[in-house]
């Protein structure tokens, strides 16, 4: 009934049906209740300011799964090729506005060919090798949501940033193993390297052993990375120490200061191992902002050399019953001495339970804490950050939510 509802819809604004071809009409809807012990609020006599929060929010900034809605479409060209696309939009439940900055079709929007025999070529906004190799071994991609994430998604493995541009082939899967490679045009006249992101990534799936890895190498990040979509707020000379809520690595009192880069490196891997219902998984990752000091973005601490973060996870979970999830991980991520500032370190524990009430509803619960020490990116104490929260005043900081998903 979906299909074919979503493919009326199209035959009336296209004026157009194939037989050979379906489109459906697909997405999903993620709300809960939101409670921090300790979110920043200003500054009284060169201190922080800090009280707690109770707030109802989309799971963009803190739950299991970024509402949306899309139409995903295939057509049959014969001989085993087909057509596909996707427009994938993103919009926040609580208050009705678009995610992703903004952006109509801000997760995904891209239109490609498939072939069962020679793999998969699509081209326009997509998610990267790197987050679709790593991304699944890690408790934000699966069980944690948003909120779980490494140090406000610095290793983006919770795919805040999508890639413009871009044109991506993926292999068939061959014994288990599956790889692919993405190209992201900069479009800046004479400089064919400015702006440009590339990535690669390959799995493994044996059965009850499954393994990854990736990498990602973005040039001039804070405009071709985190800044490759509307009203998105760049790190500048401005804004660099001002923070509310935010979902962007780059506005993260961890790493702002490092908007200076001429390239974002990550590199990542997971591995995962299931006995019965139990599920022990773990990834490493380690992201470098290169060649600080750069016309890229602002530089108003002088940085200079490469702030490095490396980020360790490892996570335990298991079907209670077939309709009870439960999970739990322990992250740590330490950063290098940049300017001789004595790095920092984000110690951080991940606690979650997920039950279906049906094939398509469930209800969860989250809870974050995090503890940080040394200075962060702006020069200041480290202050605990979970990822879709508003920074804390201290180094410590609990994040909670209760939450209700829906798919359709």
């Amino acid at each position: 009934m979906k299909r074919y509802s979503a493919a009326c819809l199209i035959a009336v604004t296209a004026g157009t049906a194939h037989a050979q071809s379906s489109v459906t009409l697909y997405g999903l809807i993620d709300v809960g209740v939101t409670y921090t012990n300790n979110a920043q609020t200003g500054k009284a006599n060169g201190h922080n300011i800090g009280a707690s929060q109770v707030a109802l929010t989309d799971a963009h900034t803190t739950g299991l799964s970024g509402s949306r809605w899309g139409l995903r479409g295939t057509e049959d060209l014969g001989d085993g090729l087909k057509a596909i696309f996707v427009l994938e939009n993103g919009f926040m439940v609580n208050s009705g506005a678009l995610a992703q900055g903004g952006a109509e079709f801000g997760r995904q929007a891209y239109v490609g060919l498939v072939s069962a025999n020679y793999g998969t070529v699509t081209a326009g906004r997509q998610y990267d090798p790197l987050v679709e190799s790593v991304q699944q071994f890690s408790a934000s991609g699966y069980w944690g949501g948003y909120m779980s994430s490494h140090l406000n998604d610095i290793d983006n493995l919770s795919n805040t940033n999508r890639i413009n541009n871009s044109i991506k082939y993926t292999t068939p899967t061959f014994h288990g193993i599956r790889a692919g490679g993405l190209y992201s045009f900069g479009g800046v006249a004479g400089s064919n390297t400015q702006n440009q992101i590339w990535s690669l990534g390959i799995n493994y799936n044996g059965g009850s052993f499954s393994l990854g890895a990736g990498y990602l190498n973005a040039r001039d990040p804070n405009v071709s990375f985190y800044g490759n979509t509307p009203n998105k707020g760049l790190a500048t000379a401005n804004n660099i120490g001002s923070f509310g809520s935010t979902t962007a690595p780059e506005a993260s009192p961890g790493s702002a200061g490092y908007a200076s880069a001429k390239t974002l490196e990550i590199i990542g891997g997971g591995a995962a191992y299931k006995i019965s219902q139990t599920t022990i998984t773990a990834v490493v990752t380690n992201t470098r902002f290169g060649s600080l000091g750069s016309s890229s973005g602002p530089n108003p601490l002088h940085y200079s050399g490469n702030a490095i973060f490396t980020s360790a996870e490892l996570g335990v979970r298991t079907m209670i019953t077939p309709a009870l999830l439960t999970g739990i991980a322990f992250d740590y991520t330490q950063r290098n001495s940049v300017n001789g500032d004595g790095g920092a370190k984000y110690l951080q524990l991940d606690l979650g339970a997920d039950y279906n009430l049906s094939k398509r509803t469930d209800v969860y619960a989250l809870a974050v804490l995090q503890k940080a020490n040394g200075r962060d990116s702006l020069g200041q104490s480290a202050v605990a950050d979970i990822s879709g929260f508003t920074p804390s005043s201290t180094d410590k900081q609990i994040g909670l939510r209760l939450g209700l998903r829906h798919k359709f």
